[in-house]
């Protein structure tokens, strides 16, 4: 029964209500500070279970009436159009108490790891590239979130072979993870006389920041060389030994970092990369073995999927994975992107949702 399934949730709110009265808990701030967070986020459950309860109490008397007033005809007609109209508050309030009951991803609070690169296309590819790291930085600011350069390889007409840069804010990986995947452009580019539109591709994978606690990596895993930075840079990034490549020998992932001019803040860089790797690696195996996730369409781990398309000749952006279409992509290419990232955590609550319905369907 689906009301047996709210039971949990009422006793956790009546202990936090007693809890929060308790001298031993008002006296600790820390513990006072946890409770109370989790009683203000349980109040509006409680408020539609208990509206929940009263429209099952008034189910349940309408029944009555026709049961005990069968003989009267115009009771027993209001009985019966009071439960027709009660048939439809309940299902609307079953729908609402399972979208409140749907679990959040613990992840979404996280900081990131971005890294872009550029796909096929040739010298487009890695101009797009370089689009899409503006882009997202762009979003970031507007967000007031904190974006950092990790590595970067320019390509030779502009952009990036390849970009890594960490996203520090509130619930950065919550609203960015469905950007993994493939990003297709389709434009002239500048290079291009005789006009025709050119499709080139960038590939984004949004990794969850993982935490030293979370992730042991053991020293003699890997294998750390350094050695001397090229590309553009200050005078020590081109002449001393600062750039620095890990390679962890068990997973065979390889990570480079040579923005910094300190050897020391380019390993720090680098492990924090490798981290987030393996942290991500480590979720993608545990998300395999369930089928409800290998079913998700929003968040497939599949990184070669075509995501979304910009068309600049005709204005617009689609996301493939639910039909949504802007036609404002000069706007969106200058990071705003709220109206997408909204509309993909609308599609995973709903998923989640439908999920949650079939095994245990409403009204049941």
């Amino acid at each position: 029964m689906f009301l047996e399934r709210l039971i949990p949730t009422e006793q956790r709110y009546a202990e936090l209500d007693r809890l929060l009265a308790d001298p031993s808990v008002t006296s600790d701030q820390e513990k006072l500070r946890d409770l109370g967070r989790e009683y203000h986020e349980l109040t509006p459950v409680m408020h539609r279970i208990r509206a929940y309860r009263k429209v099952l109490d008034d189910i349940e008397s309408a029944q009555l009436v026709l049961q005990d007033d069968a003989d009267d005809t115009e009771l027993s007609a209001l009985a019966e159009a009071e439960l027709e109209e009660l048939a439809g508050e309940r299902e609307r309030v079953e729908k609402e108490l399972i979208a409140l009951l749907v679990p959040r991803d613990p992840e979404d609070t996280r900081n990131v790891i971005c890294e872009i690169r550029a796909g096929t296309g040739g010298d487009e590819a890695g101009i797009f590239a370089g689009d899409l790291y503006r882009m997202y930085t762009r979003y970031a600011e507007l967000k007031g979130w904190r974006a950092e350069v990790m590595n970067s390889a320019p390509a030779e007409r502009g952009g990036f072979k390849e970009i890594i840069f960490q996203i520090e804010g509130r619930d950065v990986y919550g609203r960015l993870k469905h950007e993994s995947g493939v990003h297709r452009v389709q434009r002239v580019p500048q290079t291009e006389t005789q006009g025709r539109i050119h499709t080139s591709a960038a590939s984004v994978v949004i990794l969850p920041e993982a935490e030293d606690v979370e992730v042991f990596i053991d020293p003699k895993d890997l294998e750390i060389d350094v050695y001397r930075s090229t590309g553009p840079g200050g005078q020590s990034v081109n002449t001393t030994d600062s750039a620095v490549r890990i390679t962890h020998r068990p997973s065979g992932l390889i990570v480079t970092c040579q923005d910094e001019k300190s050897q020391h803040k380019n390993k720090a860089k680098a492990l924090k990369v490798l981290r987030a790797r393996l942290f991500d690696m480590a979720r993608q195996e545990q998300e395999a073995r369930l089928s409800d996730m290998r079913r998700s369409q929003v968040r497939s781990g599949d990184r070669s999927e075509k995501i979304r398309t910009y068309n600049f000749p005709q204005g617009r952006v689609t996301d493939h994975r639910i039909g949504l279409t802007i036609h404002r992509i000069e706007q969106i290419m200058q990071g705003e992107i709220d109206e997408i990232a909204e509309a993909l955590a609308q599609a995973e609550q709903a998923e989640k949702i439908d999920r949650i319905a079939e095994r245990e369907p409403v009204s049941s």
